[in-house]
């Protein structure tokens, strides 16, 4: 009888994997803890698979005898000890941008150890070991991956069926044709981002941890425009998924994403964690800080200016300490109130910004007209400040985490004197409201997301108005956008909302549509008609109900 063919898996859907790995972890660790778990083995099969392609690609240069196998001489094919010597070079992946991971600890490693038999050393100690490998061959993720496999929380036969699931898991090419990285998706930040919603919204709610959508994201950077050579800041960076877009965007407009600085933030350690691992799978180097910090109280970062800054810091959030920074160098427009640090976080990326710098911030909707506190004295300074340059209403509902509706400002040092990113707008503020765009985002009823149509028309009437190069000329559109004046902004109490500004959508006029005065003829007629349809109807009831007496 002959053997019978192995089955083959069918590829599936990340979050059906993710969902399944899930059902693995429970009753051995809290729902909370599944995304902590399941990160560190996501981020050693990611680098691990990277790695591979860019092998694969690199041995069949050298046995073709071309590339650097001519460059030394070899006519032929090189001698296969300096192939292998060769393929395990470092610097052969990381000067493409690929993410190095030692032979003892990459994932075929770790997933043959999980087919074979148990015994020692248990397949916990070997994750656990393959993290540690990777640290010490990469400085930057230093006592940043996760070592917690071999703890007994999950039995080695729970686990060996976690790794063998997370096995399947497939992901885009990682190497393009010219040997370096491509541009990757923000893979770290989406699995996190799944068990955020799925499974730990409590634990997020209560720690201030709101995802920043996709296309939030996106807009944010397209409207910053992020150049190769610039420092760029994050203090409230999360997962890092704000850096990862900007480098798309460097590259997307043929800049060396190599060329640019990047500085980022994060007080919650398993966050931070993440943000290494994320930004290490790109080929991003960051500087972090030396610890997870709060970045009003030990900024990691003390005498940066940036130029560009941009964060979706937690909304409303009351805890933050501002009681014992009353005085603080960085409330130059007003002191913060000590129940919301709405304000706080605004001029504490202000304090950041490089001359003619720009920032771009997410913040909860009531910033744009709240006076409690001191607020509305704190935005009618800034405004009159002339550091306000655009407001934008996003949509409701593109939030995962959170149904507090949101906005986004766009901060200019030095606009209307010598920024160079917003040219002859002084005294002015751009309203763009965009509350009525978004379509659902695939297999969801209720999160929504920005079409790419969408991000490009809010980004392009943005450019144009600020006079970037091949803008194209600025116009108000009713209902859309709108460029208000200083003495209107006083006008409105300095309340930033887009829609009081914007005004109404104008109507579509159908050239061919009925006139007002042809309406009232014809539904007077119309009207005369029924009534007298009505009294013939009741004289053919009358005469019915005589013949019935």
């Amino acid at each position: 009888m002959p053997p019978r063919k192995k089955k083959e898996t069918k590829p599936q859907p990340m979050k059906a994997i993710l969902w399944a790995s899930a059902d693995k972890l429970r009753g051995s660790l809290d729902a909370a803890e599944y995304k902590h778990f399941v990160l560190g083995l996501v981020f050693l099969k990611y680098v691990s698979e990277a790695m591979s392609e860019k092998r694969a690609q690199l041995e069949a240069e050298l046995r073709s005898g071309g590339g650097i196998i001519a460059e030394l001489g070899f006519e032929d094919e090189a001698p296969e000890e300096l192939i292998l010597q060769t393929l395990e070079e470092r610097t052969q992946y990381t000067g493409a941008g690929i993410f190095y991971v030692p032979p003892t600890a990459r994932w075929e490693v770790v997933l043959e150890r999980a087919k074979g038999t148990l015994g020692d050393p248990s397949l916990g100690k070997v994750i656990d070991t393959a993290m540690e490998t990777i640290e010490k061959f990469n400085s930057s993720l230093k006592n940043t991956l996760p070592k917690q496999y071999n703890s007994g929380r999950v039995d080695e036969t729970t686990l060996a069926g976690l790794v063998k699931l997370l096995d399947r898991l497939t992901f885009q090419a990682q190497v393009g044709k010219d040997g370096r990285r491509v541009g990757a998706r923000d893979l770290m930040g989406e699995v996190y981002e799944y068990f955020l919603a799925q499974f730990a919204l409590q634990e997020g709610r209560k720690g201030g941890e709101y995802f920043t959508p996709a296309s939030v994201v996106k807009l944010l950077v397209e409207m910053l425009e992020p150049e190769e050579g610039e420092r760029v800041l994050d203090p409230a960076c999360g997962s890092g998924g704000m850096f990862v877009q900007a480098e798309k965007f460097i590259e997307k407009h043929d800049g060396d994403r190599f060329n640019v600085s990047v500085y980022g933030q994060e007080r919650n350690l398993t966050t931070w964690r993440l943000a290494h691992m994320n930004l290490a799978i790109h080929g991003i180097e960051a500087d972090l800080g030396e610890e997870p910090a709060d970045s009003f109280h030990s900024d990691q970062h003390g005498g940066l200016k940036a130029d560009v800054v941009l964060a979706n810091p937690p909304f409303n959030i009351s805890d933050w300490g501002g009681e014992r920074l009353g005085m603080d160098d960085r409330w130059v427009y007003g002191t913060p109130p000590v129940g919301n640090a709405n304000f706080a976080w605004i001029q504490h990326m202000v304090s950041k910004l490089a001359p003619g710098g720009r920032a771009g911030v997410v913040l909860a909707n009531g910033s744009m007209s709240s006076k409690s506190g001191g607020e509305g004295d704190i935005r009618r300074a800034m405004v009159e400040g002339d550091l306000v340059a655009c407001m934008v209403a996003l949509p409701a509902q593109l939030f995962r985490s959170t149904q507090i509706p949101a906005c986004l400002w766009f901060l200019a040092d030095g606009k209307g004197r010598h920024s160079k990113w917003v040219r002859g707008r002084k005294g002015e503020v751009l309203f763009i409201d965009a509350s009525k765009m978004s379509e659902l985002e695939p297999g969801s009823r209720t999160v929504k997301r920005l079409r790419l149509e969408e991000i490009n028309r809010i980004a392009d009437t943005f450019r144009a108005w600020r006079g970037a190069e091949r803008a194209g000329v600025y116009e108000d559109v009713p209902g859309f956008c709108r460029s208000a004046s200083l003495s209107e902004l006083r006008d409105h109490d300095f309340v930033l909302i887009p829609s009081r500004h914007v005004g109404m959508a104008e109507e579509a006029i159908d050239p061919d549509a009925e006139s007002v005065e042809e309406k009232v003829s014809r539904l007077a007629s119309a009207l005369r008609d029924n009534f007298e349809e009505s009294e013939r109807l009741a004289k053919v009831v009358e005469e019915q109900l005589r013949r019935v007496q």
